[in-house]
């Protein structure tokens, strides 16, 4: 016999998004279900300092901060399931979420809050300076290079952007790029050539992030000389793209080419009944406290929707 669980609200996610939503629909007397593979938090929970949040002047820990986050959740109710979703389908109205442990979610309303993550270059000293130099967030971490040079990794819109960024905080910005042009809109880049604290080292493949207990710069090969050097960086940010974590809801909600969902301003996704908030959709700005006023806004309108859909 088939073990259903019958929810009002099923949140997918328990990031900053997922656990605020999570909140909103407890304390409005739903019974909610947050949907979680890994630890509650997200890639929040990896931040070793958050200080652009709200309410904490002093910065707080990713972890501590998503810890506060998961104990409000549950204070209003919400039940946090910890296993994989693994398909998404709608029947009649209602939600259906198969889990890995083989039980199956049946919900009124559903909130994709599963986030994006940041695409990676595979190289030695990404991984083990992660936190410790390697950022993949300038308005999340620049502050804590503060008249260090700094450099950034891409050449597209993003990357282009956050060097600007970067360069009214650091000593030094030096954009390493594996092409001779950037990819960037010439508005954008008519700013960084202008900037007399932003270098460009074109042609360059990245061949290592090094360091010793913290990121000290980067190895690159100059692709038309073949010669290395190390490009002096106490923090290193990489900007080659992000991917939407939305692979479970394709063919089912509306996306755009990069697989974001579309939502309008209430957070509803293309199909009734299903609402999106956080990095998972498309926006354009992702912070900690964007995730959470989406989800505020998510949990009120699926409330809303369940209200008119009896």
């Amino acid at each position: 016999m088939e073990n259903i669980k019958n929810y009002d609200i099923a949140i997918l996610g328990a990031g900053p998004a997922g656990l605020t939503a999570g909140l909103y629909a407890g304390r409005g007397g739903l019974k909610a279900a947050i949907i979680e593979k890994m630890m509650p938090g997200g890639l929040v929970a990896n931040t070793e300092r958050i200080d652009n949040y709200p309410g904490f002047p002093e910065g707080i820990s990713g972890y501590e901060l998503a810890q506060r986050m998961e104990q409000q959740a549950r204070k209003f109710g919400a039940e946090i399931l910890s296993a994989q979703a693994e398909s998404v389908s709608v029947e009649n109205k209602y939600q259906l979420i198969k889990l890995s442990d083989g039980s199956t979610v049946k919900s009124r309303a559903l909130i994709i809050a599963t986030g994006a993550f940041p695409k990676t270059l595979g190289v030695p000293g990404e991984r083990e300076f992660l936190g410790k130099g390697v950022s993949y967030c300038a308005v999340c971490d620049g502050a804590f290079f503060r008249n260090q040079p700094v450099a950034v990794l891409g050449g597209g819109d993003s990357a282009v952007q956050e060097a600007i960024y970067l360069a009214a905080l650091t000593s030094k910005v030096t954009v390493i790029h594996r092409r001779d042009a950037l990819r960037a809109a010439d508005s954008i880049q008519k700013v960084a050539f202008a900037n007399d604290k932003i270098e460009f080292a074109w042609s360059r493949d990245i061949l290592a992030i090094e360091g010793s207990g913290q990121v000290s710069g980067v190895r690159v090969m100059d692709k038309q000389t073949l010669k290395e050097e190390i490009i002096p960086a106490a923090g290193v940010f990489i900007y080659v793209g992000y991917k939407p974590n939305s692979d479970l809801v394709k063919g089912i909600v509306r996306t755009d080419e990069q697989g974001y969902i579309i939502t309008d301003d209430k957070m509803a996704t293309s199909v009734p009944g299903i609402f999106a908030c956080g990095d998972v959709r498309q926006k354009l700005v992702r912070q900690i406290s964007g995730a959470v006023g989406d989800a505020a806004t998510a949990a009120i309108a699926a409330q809303q929707y369940m209200e008119f859909n009896d």
